[in-house]
């Protein structure tokens, strides 16, 4: 993969050349694994500089210089731990697997490396990867005491505010100082790794993008999450030149071609669309760490494609538990047999058991997080479990304010459709949409409450109710499914008056 160098300097069979041959940026991979960033190259620059002219010069104070990550931040830890962090964060912003693998090797190689242990953290936590989270927050918080500048201690308050549930202002206000901390910015944006900042309403995703854009000059990382906020507000055309830009930087980051997914789907191009998904996914996406959601994409094509055959197929064949593993199962595999259900795609009974039996009960009765909290009542409405449901609604009571807010409120109106209460169904999900965008995520994950509320509409005999919200459904996006359902509704019949 590389050389072997000294500060630059190439290394022989006796370790050290006689005469220095030195070398720089890509040529280095072998031993500091990335390599290809402006600010690294720099700083290897300055080393080999320094190293030719230290004959010519005075002897100047020798002071230690901290690695960096691949944007320039320095990591209170040596040069092994720099390295294999910064191979953990390359994973997350390229939304590809290995990500925790690597920030645990990070932790054993320096067991008092704060930054290694808050990410650990900040993956167990919303990702559902397997880390011990109180553990690993615990560790960042002491190491950070210990040994941490001041951008390590406000990205370490920011994790532990996040992960207690206490609201996103430690997170925007991080980015605020430090703008070039990509794994905040990761957080802070609901693109497909994480569910992002809480207010999205607010447009506070979209600022802290605009905020942050002159500290990474185009970078296709940045223009991945521009390219998603932009498609979550309507912005489709921008939004899908934007992701193709990035694509053809870095073919391979997830973020880009999400926001790409987003785009054809809201922008009705459904055929078009699931061809690029199932593409992307045998080539370039066959790494992705949710590769999961991208097939969830894909089945959401086949759903508006009217294409219920179809829609089984990829679920058995790539959604199924066992193809899916971790928190994934609830949010794509449970979600998608729910919608299924909702669009009459899916007769029968549900394969739901797997799903819930793939997920540890406390990921489903007690979740740390109000998006996960979404996806475990629709997991538990679709198993018709209402003890579990009614379980999840007692957590959702003691925990954060949005849990509280949202999560409630929606586990009380998905059990009165399990028990086909269905005028209590639909003035339950009509409280609960406005503030759906509080639990973050997408519009189109949380379209499934929207399907929910139309089935019970239908099931109430509100077809006028029905009628306008799918006329509005397709006034934004074409789908062979909504104008089926359409012209299925009653004709309103009209009281002729006599002369």
């Amino acid at each position: 993969m590389g050389v072997a160098t000294e500060d630059g300097r190439l290394r022989d069979a006796s370790v050290r050349a006689e005469r220095p041959l030195y070398t720089l940026g890509a040529a280095r991979r072998g031993e500091l694994w990335e390599t290809t960033a402006i600010p690294e190259i720099r700083v290897q620059a300055q080393d080999i500089a320094l190293s030719l002219l230290t004959p010519h010069t005075r002897p100047a104070p020798q002071r230690a210089r901290r690695p960096v990550d691949q944007f320039g931040l320095p990591l209170s830890t040596h040069g092994a731990a720099a390295a294999a962090f910064r191979k953990g964060l390359n994973q997350v912003i390229t939304v590809r697997g290995g990500s925790a693998e690597a920030f645990e090797r990070a932790t054993e190689l320096d067991r008092g490396f704060a930054m290694g242990h808050a990410a650990l953290a900040l993956l167990g936590h919303e990702c559902g990867e397997e880390v011990d989270v109180p553990r690993a927050l615990a560790d960042a918080q002491r190491s950070v005491t210990e040994r941490g500048d001041e951008r390590e201690r406000s990205f370490v308050r920011a994790v532990t505010r996040r992960i207690k549930g206490a609201d996103d202002k430690a997170v925007i206000d991080h980015l605020g100082q430090y703008p070039g901390d990509a794994l905040a910015l990761s957080v802070a944006v609901p693109t497909i790794a994480f569910s992002g900042v809480s207010c999205l309403e607010d447009d506070v995703a979209f600022r802290l993008l605009k905020e942050t854009a002159p500290t990474y000059d185009g970078h296709w990382f940045h223009t991945s999450l521009y390219a998603f906020v932009r498609q979550e507000q309507g912005h489709h055309e921008e939004a899908g030149e934007l992701a193709l830009r990035a694509l053809a930087e870095e073919p391979g980051s997830g973020n880009a071609a999400h926001a790409l997914a987003h785009v054809n789907y809201e922008s009705g191009a459904h055929d078009k669309g699931r061809e690029w998904l199932d593409q992307w996914i045998a080539g370039r996406g066959c790494g992705a760490v949710h590769r999961a959601h991208f097939s969830w994409h894909a089945a959401l094509h086949e759903l508006a494609l009217d294409d219920s055959s179809t829609v089984r197929r990829r679920w058995y064949s790539q959604l199924a538990p066992g193809r899916v593993s971790g928190v994934r199962v609830l949010v794509d595999s449970g979600s998608m047999l729910w919608r299924a259900r909702m669009c009459h795609h899916w007769s029968g009974r549900l394969p739901v058991d797997d799903v819930l039996d793939a997920v540890p009960r406390e990921v489903i009765e007690s979740p740390s997080s109000a998006f996960a909290a979404l996806h475990s009542a629709v997991a538990c409405a679709a198993g018709g479990d209402l003890p579990a449901l009614r379980r999840l609604r007692t957590h959702a009571q003691q925990a954060d304010e949005i849990q509280r807010e949202v999560v409630v409120p929606l586990c009380d109106a998905l059990e009165a459709v399990v028990e086909e209460r269905w005028d209590a169904a639909v003035r339950g999900l009509r409280r609960v949409l406005p503030s759906l965008g509080k639990i973050g995520g997408s519009a189109a994950q949380r379209e499934v409450i929207e399907e929910t509320l139309l089935y019970a509409m239908v099931g109430a005999g509100h077809s006028e109710d029905a009628r306008q919200l799918l006329e509005k459904r397709l006034d934004r996006r074409s789908s062979p499914l909504d104008a089926r359902r359409l012209s299925t509704l009653p004709v309103p019949t009209v009281e002729l008056q006599d002369a």
